[in-house]
């Protein structure tokens, strides 16, 4: 779509914002941000505004760039270009019902700035590590079930449902619509709330002891090492966290530390390490450039007449009419 984003969009809200431009994924050093960044009253790094992690860059490092920790200049362009020339609109096929056309996507149009291959860092191949036998099952009992034909809402997915984001998290991942994270900020608390599906988590910035019971957003604690904000997750629930949940239910014994450190005024840096032994084989991180957006945050209202749910399950029911 060139310059212009659309952005807040998808069951609810719409607007348009100028595209941002991709953050340099360098995690900066105290010193190095030191004198460099908006404090608050009492010296901590003011985080505060709307972010934006637009990006092409995936998750994962693509097979093509095996071993390849950069792009080359060259192949970064061929890569923005072909993005740009798939945001056309193309017919489905034959009965395909098809999805959103093009102009409700913003998946952003350029790879980060340092040209990384995956926003993975670790493990150094940009790939998950393999998953525990446990985490394999799991993986593929999520994914039978989602094939079947669904007698009830329940056996949707919960992003489908509109009960979690599936680029909120936690962890924050880009995706492909409403990539805006708001930051508030005091001296006790942070409050991290994402534009997709309205989740906010309020963080105490203390030694609090957790309370033991498990959540959609899980538990998180706050605490500043140097000049960076960071955030320790547990007690999820079984469903997993909208983006983990993704692809596979977490385990137990996730526990996630997200990092956010500014680079510079308009440069915020989030980093993010997922450990789950009862998941994946070992932690893997990753990290994502936030852009400082001049846009606003607005109300996702997914389940407002949510026809989509409907349709799902009116074509379950004349399925199993056809047989």
């Amino acid at each position: 779509m060139g310059s212009i984003q659309v952005k807040g969009l998808g069951c609810g809200g719409s607007r348009l914002a100028v595209a941002a431009v991709a953050a340099v994924l360098l995690i900066p050093t105290a010193s190095a941000a030191q004198g460099k960044v908006p404090r608050t009253p009492d010296g901590k790094p003011d985080l505060q505004g709307i972010w934006d992690f637009r990006t092409i860059t995936p998750l994962e490092r693509p097979n093509q760039f095996s071993g390849k920790d950069t792009l080359s200049a060259e192949e970064a362009a061929t890569i923005e270009q072909r993005n740009a020339e798939t945001r056309v609109d193309r017919a489905p096929r034959t009965g395909d019902p098809g999805t959103y056309n093009q102009f409700w996507f913003d998946f952003g149009s350029r790879v980060v700035d340092d040209k990384r291959t995956s926003l993975i860092t670790d493990p150094a191949d940009g790939r998950l590590p393999p998953m525990t036998p446990e985490g394999d099952k799991r993986a593929t009992e999520r994914s039978e079930r989602i094939r079947r034909e669904a007698e009830g809402p329940e056996d949707r997915p919960t992003w489908e449902r509109c009960l979690l984001g599936f680029n909120s998290g936690p962890p924050i991942m880009p995706s492909g619509y409403n990539n805006n994270v708001q930051l508030i900020q005091t001296r006790d608390y942070v409050v991290i709330l994402n534009e997709m599906v309205h989740d906010a988590r309020i963080v105490p910035i203390a030694n609090r002891p957790a309370s033991g019971g498990r959540r959609w957003l899980g538990e998180s604690r706050g605490r500043w090492e140097g000049d960076t904000l960071v955030v320790e997750t547990r007690n999820f629930t079984a469903n997993g966290t909208g983006t983990i949940g993704l692809r596979v239910p977490p385990s137990d014994q996730l526990r996630l530390v997200e990092r956010f450190t500014l680079r510079d005024p308009q440069t915020l840096i989030y980093q993010f390490t997922v450990d789950d032994p009862g998941t994946w084989t070992r932690p893997w991180t990753a990290a994502v450039p936030m852009q400082k957006s001049r846009e606003e945050i607005y109300e996702y209202a997914c389940h407002e007449g949510n026809i989509g749910m409907i349709g799902i399950m009116a074509g379950a029911r004349e399925l199993e009419r056809a047989r």
